[in-house]
């Protein structure tokens, strides 16, 4: 598994991804070519990856959004340290967290 700040990244074997990943539409890469796993609210600051591969985003607040890297790729961040990511699947989960009375994605 790998960390960076609030997002969570999970490797995942092909043979076990869910099917409905397959009917998911893959997400556009921002201005500068990243695919961008989780944009800060407050900072402006992205999670996100460079290299060739693809984001699919189930749709709803707290889905889960699926990354394929069929060579590999880093993992970015203006405040983190980078971290590479051998080829693969990976199911990428934000951070929640409780408030009395609601439970939401961590605002970075």
């Amino acid at each position: 598994m790998y960390r960076q700040g609030d997002v969570l990244i999970v490797p995942v074997e092909e043979e076990v991804l869910p099917q409905r990943v397959a009917g998911l539409s893959g997400q556009p890469r921002d201005v500068r070519g990243r695919l961008v796993l989780a944009l800060g609210e407050v900072t402006g600051h992205a999670h996100a990856v460079v290299g060739p591969g693809e984001l699919r985003r189930e749709p709803g607040p707290f889905a889960a959004a699926w990354l394929h890297l069929p060579e590999g790729g880093r993992v970015v961040h203006e405040e983190h340290a980078a971290i590479p990511l051998p080829k693969g699947w990976y199911r990428v989960v934000r951070q929640r967290e409780y408030l009395p009375g609601a439970v939401r994605v961590v605002a970075d």
